[in-house]
């Protein structure tokens, strides 16, 4: 295994860990374990806990951008440039079913390893700079679909987007909601993505 897989490894593993038992259960040891790696390996790769939950932002970061049209992405992620508003609404709610199904865990994961950024130091820019690739894909959708302001309405986007998933996955209602279904997300992301628009349309003439 190169150095490469194993440190990708070893940020994969530390995610699924922090899904499954929060930040507590996140130790070189416990990776060392999960990942079936000799003693030892993770504190190799990665000296400290800061230095382990920054590749665990990078890694999340990565994947999430993949999911949304990055290098490698599928054939149902985010096209490069959307055709039109309704095919971005259908592409974008395809991520949202796949990261409320399939990548449950992983936004699990990153919501847990947000609120460790925001109480350490350390952390904080590393967090944000892993956030920036996101915002920076919203706004090349909606510049695409004809944004005027698309960095201001991508924030909004993004945000909106973030609380959708975190109502879902970890809300009051989450456990009793019924499972999520395409149709729907495709609704709501409809509707974001006109609100968005519309601001930002409303904005530059006022």
């Amino acid at each position: 295994m190169s150095t490469t897989d194993r440190r990708t490894l070893i940020a994969d593993t530390a995610i699924d860990l922090v899904a499954a038992a929060g930040l507590r259960g996140l130790t070189h040891r416990a990776v060392d374990g999960a990942a079936r790696l000799p003693a030892g390996s993770t504190s190799y790769y990665f000296r400290t806990r800061t230095a382990l939950i920054g590749a665990c932002y990078q890694r999340l970061a990565e994947l999430n951008l993949g999911d949304v049209g990055g290098a490698g992405a599928r054939a149902s992620a985010v096209p490069a440039v959307p055709v039109d508003r309704e095919a971005a609404a259908v592409a974008l709610a395809e991520v949202l079913y796949q990261w409320l199904t399939t990548g449950r865990v992983r936004q699990l994961a990153r919501f847990e390893l947000s609120l460790e950024a925001a109480r350490n130091p350390e952390l904080e820019p590393e967090f944000h700079r892993a956030g920036q690739g996101a915002r920076a894909r919203a706004a090349g959708i909606l510049a695409a679909l004809g944004a005027e302001r698309p960095a201001e309405s991508a924030e909004l986007l993004v945000a909106w987007t973030d609380g959708l998933l975190y109502d879902r996955l970890v809300g009051a209602l989450a456990r009793s909601r019924p499972a999520p279904d395409r149709a729907e997300l495709t609704s709501v992301v409809r509707r974001m993505l006109d609100a968005v628009l519309s601001r930002d349309s409303g904005s530059s003439t006022a």
